[in-house]
């Protein structure tokens, strides 16, 4: 069943009843009609009269005592005026006084001492940066809805913080097993020593044991090659990830090695699809849908052995002396895919295709294309990891037919798959 979008009522029910105002108040606030400026200026007006409220409690809490009662005996901090303070909330700036005490101990939760931004607008700079929003176009925004000035080194310093989480996220822990694991890369322009580039990012998506999916990390590299994909198997194997039964990949340089010295265990399959796509390059637009079939009858081959005969009959047909390059690719790419016909159809529609990583960069390219280039690695790393984040905190229905599959992986690979479901 489909999975039904959010809608701003949905998104409201799930908040749940708001309290309500008594109508003593409200008339109080609002007389006669009013603007859209003036309805502005009202809710600023109360912002900053909670805030100012919810700060004086927490100064009563951090003494002990209320305004206006004697202070205890025992106690020599006191209140001690009030200082002025410029805050940037989801509705514009707005000037508050922060309630003082005499030995300066006070620390507030609600607004933290040295802390401009009320909770929330930095979550909102976030949101807006992670959909692909440049700075400038973050800092035009605020201008307009919330009639606030604010640097673009300000607007960095923000979404800066986000590289902890980042660096947390990529050394997480991971499942000491996973069924399938799909490699994949895409280029990004990145500035280095004066130079603008296009580097390499690998993303690696894991088939978990019940069949949903999960990002393993992001890696940036100018070139790839086994002492690369060395050093990304050895920090998957750091962080627990004891077994892989099936990594497909799309001819990475070196991928293959590496993952021979660190997961001897693992079948590398190459991705039946992107062979098939590189073969139609080759080809012209008119000839596509007729070569399309005609390889066909090879991948679908009930065995190896069949699907080598058929490979063979391709080779001597008519496509062959038209597109000699096809099965010069197809024969170099045939170590790793013939284990594609060792398994049965259940597994096969799992692994034939890299569909599923290639969305996750499709999603990743809208955020990206709107970018020039990157002045950092670290700029990109931050950009991608939050359009991950925005990716993974939707819900991740289970790989087509999983149950299937499941069932086959348990008879192939034995205790290799089911202890670690265990």
């Amino acid at each position: 069943m489909p999975r039904r979008k959010k809608t701003v009522a949905g998104q409201a029910a799930a908040r749940g009843p708001l309290p309500a105002l008594p109508d003593e108040l409200i008339d109080q606030l609002v007389k006669g009609p009013m603007s859209p400026e003036q309805v502005q200026d009202l809710m600023l007006a109360f912002n900053k009269a909670v805030i100012e409220r919810a700060m004086s409690a927490e100064m009563n809490l951090h003494l002990g005592y209320p305004p206006g009662d004697a202070k205890p005996t025992d106690q020599a901090n006191e209140r001690n005026g009030s200082s002025g303070k410029t805050v940037l909330t989801e509705r514009g700036a707005v000037r508050i006084e922060v309630p003082r005490d005499r030995d300066a101990s006070f620390e507030p939760i609600l607004i933290p001492k040295h802390e401009r931004r009320f909770r929330g607008f930095d979550e909102r700079i976030i949101a807006m940066y992670a959909r692909g929003m440049s700075v400038r176009e973050i800092q035009a925004f605020i201008a307009e809805h919330y009639g606030t000035q604010v640097s673009p080194d300000f607007i960095s310093s923000v979404t800066d913080e986000v590289m902890a989480e980042a660096a947390a996220w990529q050394n997480r822990p991971l499942e000491p097993m996973y069924p399938v694991v799909f490699f994949d890369a895409l280029r990004v322009k990145i500035r280095g020593d004066g130079v603008v580039s296009n580097k390499a990012v690998y993303l690696a998506l894991g088939v978990l044991p019940d069949g949903s999916r999960d990002v393993l990390g992001l890696w940036i590299e100018q070139t790839e090659g086994a002492k690369f994909w060395l050093k990304v198997f050895n920090e998957l194997k750091t962080r627990g990830l004891a077994d892989i039964l099936i990594a497909v990949v799309d001819g990475l340089k070196g991928l293959t090695e590496a993952i021979g010295a660190v997961y001897p265990k693992t079948t590398v399959q190459t991705c039946i699809v992107h062979l098939i796509r590189n073969s139609l390059d080759y080809a012209s637009w008119k000839d596509r849908k007729s070569l399309a079939a005609a390889l066909k009858p090879i991948y679908t081959a009930p065995s190896a052995e069949a699907a080598a005969e058929l490979l063979e009959a391709f080779a001597a047909s008519p496509w062959s002396e038209k597109y000699p390059s096809i099965v010069a690719s197809w024969r170099r790419a045939w170590e790793h895919v013939v284990p594609f016909f060792v398994f049965p159809p259940d597994i096969r529609r799992v692994i034939y295709t890299t569909n599923a990583i290639e969305s996750l960069n499709m999603q990743l390219r809208k955020i990206i294309k709107t970018r020039g280039h990157f002045p950092t690695d670290e700029a990109a790393t931050k950009l991608l990891w939050l359009a991950i984040r925005n990716v993974l905190a939707k819900t991740v229905r289970p790989t087509y037919d999983w149950k299937g599959a499941m069932n086959q992986f348990a008879v192939l690979f034995g205790e290799r798959f089911t202890l670690a479901r265990a």
